[in-house]
């Protein structure tokens, strides 16, 4: 009755969905199962932190499941044992000193500077509308380092080609300002005469599709997508991996972190701190393929 009153609770007071009241209890049920089948003494009043790290074990090592999915399964019974102790059915919570598994960093993936050479090597010959359209989309994301829904937001007068800058508006409506160079400058310059000539109307946004209405997520990575396919075979081919591209190249060209912080817009250092792993991944694989002994 324990679990089928905290699942009440969660249902209507939490407001939870009916999928996360069915994980929820599934989660339950298979730690009870769990502490029962080492001793069926054991109930819910008297599980202690011993049992739920031997359940911890179990999942890890028996069930060969992935960090964060125990994870997950912790957090169901946080919320439960803490249920219990407000409602006064255990006096202590046995989750207090319980540490889940450290989550797998997961390293950005990215596009090698010699694939994305190739890339630009073969757009450059598309002079149709489309054709521009897609290499000055690339070009944006690879040499700025955007995010797809920042590019998405742009309007001419963002583009401030005196001073070549962009004005960037990110997550939180923060601004932050790009600077460019004179390939993006050359390119946007391209685009925006083929968008003059293809559609003779003002915008309000920057980017406009083949079919006159501004371009969508959608768009954005379908463009990405078919035209990454084009250099390498890697299955992450998202608007996203030419933000991780970009910063990876900054990196490998001796650019400090710093400063890749706040053109990427990363409001804490550690998040931009994950390209060195990145960096020194490839370190290493470059020594390995060419040490004699390595």
């Amino acid at each position: 009755m324990l679990k089928e009153k905290f699942l009440e609770y969660f249902k209507s007071e939490r407001n939870c969905s009916p999928l996360t009241v069915v994980s929820y209890g599934t989660d339950l049920d298979e730690f009870e199962e769990f502490f029962q089948s080492l001793n069926e003494g054991i109930t819910w009043e008297t599980v202690d932190e011993t049992v739920v790290r031997e359940w911890i074990i179990y999942l890890l090592d028996d069930q060969k499941l992935e960090n964060s999915s125990v994870n997950r399964k912790l957090s169901t019974l946080r919320s439960f044992f803490r249920y219990l102790l407000r409602i006064g059915i255990v006096e202590k919570d046995p989750m207090l000193r319980v540490v889940g598994p450290k989550k797998k960093k997961v390293l950005p993936v990215f596009v090698r500077e010699k694939e994305m050479d190739e890339l630009f090597d073969l757009l450059e010959g598309d002079k149709s509308y489309e054709g521009i359209l897609n290499k000055t989309v690339i070009l944006m994301l690879y040499l700025t380092g955007m995010r797809r829904a920042e590019l998405l937001s742009l309007a001419d007068r963002d583009i401030d080609f005196v001073n070549k800058q962009i004005k960037v508006t990110g997550k939180r409506d923060k601004q932050r300002i790009i600077p460019f160079g004179k390939e993006l400058e050359d390119c946007l310059h391209e685009y925006m005469n083929a968008r003059s000539e293809q559609f003779d109307r003002g915008f309000e946004r920057l980017f406009i599709g083949k079919k006159g209405k501004p371009l969508t997520k959608g768009g954005v990575e379908n463009i990405v997508k078919e035209n990454l396919s084009k250099v390498t075979t890697q299955q992450k081919r998202s608007p996203h991996v030419l933000r991780h591209t970009f910063a990876t190249a900054m990196l490998n060209n001796n650019a400090d972190l710093v400063s890749i912080q706040k053109l990427l817009g990363h409001a804490n250092l550690n998040t931009t701190q994950i390209y060195t792993h990145v960096s020194f991944e490839e370190l290493k694989k470059t020594y390995q393929n060419a040490h004699p002994r390595s």
